[in-house]
């Protein structure tokens, strides 16, 4: 019988400093020290007014996810991250639905990331477009732009109708 580990994860946002601090050594560990990047790298202008999740398992992080809007319209996805021992087991696309859902619950329009090149797979399995190479990272790793619109229910079904009209003239 598969594990279901998943099932054994808590996610939820750090409660307080010492939960932060350790939330960040963790994104730092996972994201940032493998390429020799000094944790005084990890944080950015968004950080402190971001919304930010962790995964948990036995009262330890395993996971991470973070986002930001750019604006009213546009938020936007950072510091993914689920700690290699725990990898494909669904535990970063729970943390990606939970951003997701925090994301519509705001009234964002559409999702942007900048994926390593690696994980782009990962994005696209939920519905993530690339859009462009990234040349903005400090990581010397390659990234893609991806994003992601955001519909309403009655919207998504005269998208999804636009869309096949549009292919059946053209195609």
């Amino acid at each position: 019988m598969k594990n279901h580990l998943i099932n054994k994860v808590k996610f939820r946002s750090p409660k307080n400093q010492k939960e932060f601090d350790e939330y960040d050594f963790f994104r730092w560990k996972v994201l940032r020290e493998p390429l020799g990047k000094p944790i005084e790298t990890l944080k950015d202008k968004f950080d402190k007014d971001s919304f930010h999740i962790m995964g948990l398992y036995n009262k330890v992080i395993i996971a991470s996810g973070r986002v930001h809007f750019n604006n009213d319209n546009e938020a936007q996805i950072r510091y993914m991250a689920v700690d290699e021992a725990f990898r494909a087991q669904g535990i970063g696309k729970e943390v990606l639905k939970i951003l997701e859902k925090y994301i519509k619950n705001n009234n964002a329009k559409k999702i942007i990331l900048n994926a390593r090149n690696d994980v782009i797979e990962f994005y696209k399995n939920s519905n993530y477009l690339a859009v462009e190479e990234y040349l903005g990272s400090d990581t010397g790793i390659p990234h893609t732009r991806m994003e992601k619109k955001l519909f309403k229910k009655w919207e998504s079904f005269y998208y999804i109708l636009l869309q096949q009209l549009f292919y059946s003239l053209f195609y």
